[in-house]
């Protein structure tokens, strides 16, 4: 477990311990690792880290609602079916080999969860990103991937992984993730950072970042997380507007650049009235004080 934590630290990833076990256990035990927390918390950079420190291949998988087989696992090329198929027919091929000749490999488009199980030779890292907003049929579907690492196409036949991708599922959620899913995961939450450590995370990601300004930014951030706010800033937000403060040559929390940029953090605009005026100066005075 030492070397994970080492390899995400050299990756400028700031991980708990329960975190790192389970990455740990998810690439020992190799079953999937489902990452449930809210959005902006470092769910997604996890399987972008992972695939940097085993050196492998990562390939995503973007869920959305409404998502099916043809954009996650296949689909064929019909344009380039119907053109073998008429270049057969100029040919006088028989029609039973010319039906049966189209459904070979060279006319299947391979999407990412196909792509995973193939053999490159290297490390792969599949990211099922945001599962929470798929349906529950594509969510049952994955079941035999994540359970077999395989996938049956019809013409085809059954295709097995010749080695078990690092699986990672991301989830926000949403929705309740089906059991059975979780079943098979390996399970941990990712909350929003103590102030402790985000400062190791903001000194890490922003270094050139003056540690005084740092430590004034994540103390407002950390404030407006204790507000009643529709989304609260994540991480990602927090890094977003230490650079963009970084660029634009702040040193110390001013009013009128925290007015101006506060659109780095909150992404609403009833949350941005939630924290105008005087609720705007008490976090900044608090931040400028810690």
């Amino acid at each position: 477990m030492r070397a994970v934590e080492s390899a995400l630290a050299d990756n400028s990833y700031i991980a708990e311990p329960g975190l790192a076990m389970g990455i740990f256990l998810s690439l020992r035990l190799g079953k999937p690792l489902l990452l449930e927390g809210e959005a902006g918390v470092g769910k997604t950079e996890i399987a972008k880290v992972l695939a940097r420190s085993l050196d492998g291949d990562l390939i995503r998988l973007q869920c959305y609602e409404g998502i099916d087989v043809a954009s996650a696992v296949y689909e064929w090329n019909y344009l380039r079916q119907i053109l073998h198929l008429r270049a057969a027919e100029s040919d006088h091929t028989p029609g039973a080999d010319r039906v049966q000749s189209v459904f070979g490999e060279q006319f299947l488009l391979k999407r990412p969860l196909l792509q995973a199980l193939e053999d490159r030779g290297r490390p792969v890292v599949l990211l099922i990103d945001e599962i929470d907003r798929a349906d529950d049929e594509f969510e049952a579907f994955l079941l035999e991937l994540l359970s077999d690492f395989q996938v049956t196409i019809p013409e085809l036949g059954t295709i097995a992984a010749c080695s078990l991708p690092a699986v990672v599922l991301t989830s926000n959620r949403t929705r309740e993730i089906h059991d059975a899913l979780k079943r098979r995961c390996i399970y941990q939450w990712i909350d929003y950072p103590t102030l402790d450590k985000e400062m190791r995370i903001v000194a890490v990601r922003v270094p050139d970042l003056p540690r005084a300004l740092a430590g004034q930014i994540v103390s407002f951030v950390q404030g407006l997380r204790q507000q009643d706010l529709y989304k609260l800033p994540g991480v990602a937000e927090t890094l977003d507007w230490a650079r963009a403060l970084l660029a634009l040559g702040e040193t110390e929390l001013r009013e009128n650049v925290v007015i101006e940029s506060l659109g780095c953090l909150l992404k609403y605009q009833e949350d941005l009235k939630a924290v105008e005026g005087d609720a705007l100066r008490r976090l900044i005075g608090t931040a400028r004080a810690a």
